[in-house]
């Protein structure tokens, strides 16, 4: 099970890294766009399983719907895994883009997900490096 805990780490930390290529591409481009959108999704999908890793196997808390994104955002926020609430808003973009089927939505938020989202999941890396040493 510790195996399942640092191979989510460490592809969450992957993941990142796929995304901070966006941050110097051009949105216009081909496929930039969509393949923002794709690693932005994952690694949104991948930090908040980190984030309750952290809760249930470190932290020991068990008290939420652990399969839920928003309460594990919520235990996170008050155990001080993530200070921020632009998570819930960065939930809430993830959720419209899977909805966004002509793109519109996706290039508006281009720039939040690299200037605003992206440094979000850096700062989680490097509180969560703390529980993966």
């Amino acid at each position: 099970m510790e195996n399942k805990f640092i191979n989510r780490y460490n592809t969450f930390c992957r993941s990142l890294k796929n995304l901070e290529k966006s941050r110097t591409a051009d949105p216009k481009a081909d496929f930039v766009l969509e393949g923002t959108v794709l690693n932005f999704n994952l690694t949104f999908d991948i930090s908040w399983k980190v984030m309750k890793d952290i809760l249930v196997k470190k932290l020991g808390i068990l008290d939420f719907a652990i399969g839920s994104p928003r309460e594990t955002l919520q235990q996170a926020f008050t155990n001080g895994i993530i200070d921020d609430d632009r998570w819930l808003q960065m939930l809430r973009c993830r959720n419209q883009l899977a909805h966004d089927y002509d793109g519109v939505f996706a290039a508006e938020k281009f720039k939040d997900i690299i200037n605003v989202y992206y440094p979000l999941f850096y700062k989680l890396k490097n509180e969560a490096e703390k529980y993966y040493k």
